[in-house]
């Protein structure tokens, strides 16, 4: 007779906390890339635990309605959004201003703006990899940057949580230019941990498996059809893939009281699905393949290297910095 397989179990309904009550009460939270996907989904659940909420992002409208949103989180302490473009310092630091002035300053960082679609390495082009490695890594430097100051300057502790990748130590075949990028934000963790410890500044790496949600942009989707069309969960060890609540459980506890003496370390909430998980290692099947593209030429009117698509700098739609005139992080 045969073990039955059931994976893992599903987890409590949405609306349950993983902390106490009022945990976050008084507490003030930014979240970058907080207006949509699983930075809603991390903005939430520390909503629920009574943070005051502030959410960065480039794109008003949207971050607008995730404040209306997360403002009727039972719970939840107060929210506003800031417009911001993480690769501009100028910018980071305006976004701080407005934090400090609507809210107070930050207790919690959480970096989990991104940029990234799937391509062959050899397609890239410059641009596309300036635009990944721009704004995961560099734009999470800058805020971190940024926090770390503020609090060395007020003598006062924080918390710091980035989100990352497992390619980042697997290697991301299909996306060379996020995995170096996650790469270098896995370091910063382990790094600053050390150097900010002293100052009573967390710095923490949380990692999210597959979480399927509404703002997943179409390539990548796209990109996980190609792969898995119709079979994510039987993909998964844990046979089914994550919710987004998960997740923001997860950062919830990273940041909180009840993890003082955790720092420098990056939590994987994947349902180990980074292991390997076969005796005997697959087939090697060609990037190219895998995402669909044809043989590479660079012969003239041959496939021209990657680039996001027209107007846009990543799979986030986000526009190219403009490094000549502001444009103001004010509270929306």
């Amino acid at each position: 007779m045969e073990n039955p397989q059931h994976g893992l179990p599903a987890p409590p309904p949405l609306g349950a906390a993983a902390l106490p009550s009022g945990t976050y009460a008084g507490q003030v939270v930014l979240v970058t890339g907080g207006g949509t996907g699983l930075g809603k989904a991390v903005a939430t659940e520390f909503a629920r635990l009574g943070a005051d909420l502030l959410i960065a992002g480039r794109r008003l409208g949207q971050l607008q309605a995730a404040r209306d949103e997360l403002a009727a989180v039972p719970g939840a302490g107060r929210v506003s959004a800031a417009v911001c473009d993480i690769r501009d310092p100028e910018r980071v630091a305006e976004v701080f201003d407005a934090a400090q002035a609507a809210l107070g300053l930050p207790d919690v960082l959480v970096n989990n703006a991104a940029a990234n679609f799937p391509s062959p390495a050899e397609d890239l082009s410059p641009n596309a990899w300036r635009a990944v490695v721009d704004i995961t890594l560099t734009g999470t430097w800058f805020m971190t940057r940024e926090f770390g100051r503020r609090h060395l300057a007020a003598g006062t502790p924080g918390s710091i949580v980035n989100i990352g990748a497992s390619y980042a130590w697997t290697g991301g075949p299909g996306f060379a230019h996020s995995a170096a990028a996650k790469a270098g934000v896995k370091n910063l963790v382990e790094t600053l941990a050390v150097e900010w410890g002293p100052y009573g500044i967390q710095v923490n790496g949380l990692v999210p498996g597959l979480f399927p949600h509404a703002d997943m942009t179409a390539d990548v989707r796209g990109g996980l059809e190609h792969a898995a069309p119709g079979a994510k969960d039987a993909r998964q060890p844990a046979l089914r893939v994550g919710v987004p609540r998960e997740l923001g459980w997860a950062a919830t506890f990273l940041a909180s009281p009840y993890a003082r003496f955790v720092t420098g370390h990056t939590l994987v909430v994947d349902g180990a699905n980074w292991q390997r998980r076969t005796v005997v290692s697959p087939e090697v099947v060609p990037v190219r393949e895998q995402l669909g593209r044809g043989p590479f030429t660079a012969r003239p009117g041959g496939p021209r290297p990657s680039a996001p698509p027209p107007g846009r700098d990543s799979a986030e739609g986000q526009p190219p910095v403009k490094r000549g005139g502001r444009r103001s992080a004010l509270a929306v």
